[in-house]
């Protein structure tokens, strides 16, 4: 099965989802449902489904406190004029939470990540933005830069199966780890 660890977006914020994901309709994005939107704390990729129980186990003993985070700002990968992602920005002890989850699931050998952790969570994926339209993404894209969505609590973590569907992806919880 397809498998990631997530943080979830509380119910509280999916208005102010749907409301900058309003101001992108007339660009025919692929949008996210704002009840899907979540930070990707690690993807795993596929995983065997009798590896499931061992990386619940394992996720147990992730040792992070619970911390407020901030979630304001928009910004694109990998770059304004080339976007592929629309993401919501996210602050607080993201890096102490996802070095936790590296730690705890090394022996796993999964995929290493070749970047540096970047809190985030994605909104819309570009397939295609006409170049007439371009300069209007961008006046856009600037003007929302610092756009305030809330804070929320980061108390838990979820080991989440992923499948992929022709109208999007279906998210199951099939672990949930609180943090301290």
């Amino acid at each position: 099965m397809r498998a990631f660890i997530a943080v979830d977006f509380p119910v509280e914020l999916h208005e102010k989802i749907t409301e900058i994901q309003l101001k992108f309709n007339e660009f025919k994005f692929k949008f996210v449902g704002p009840d899907l939107v979540h930070i990707t704390m690690k993807f795993l990729g596929e995983v065997p489904d009798n590896q499931i129980p061992d990386i619940s186990k394992a996720l147990d003993n992730v040792k992070c406190q619970s911390f407020s985070s901030h979630v304001k700002g928009i910004g694109v990968f990998p770059k304004p004029k080339f976007a592929k992602v629309i993401w919501l920005g996210c602050d607080g002890n993201f890096d102490d939470l996802n070095e936790q989850i590296e730690s705890t699931l090394s022996s796993f050998e999964f995929e290493p990540t070749h970047h540096r952790f970047s809190p985030h969570a994605t909104l819309a994926r570009v397939k295609y933005l006409p170049k007439k339209k371009k300069a209007e993404f961008l006046e856009l894209l600037d003007e929302l830069k610092d756009f305030e969505i809330g804070s929320m609590e980061v108390n838990s973590i979820k080991l989440k199966k992923s499948t992929l569907t022709p109208k999007g992806p279906i998210y199951e919880t099939l672990h949930e780890v609180s943090l301290q």
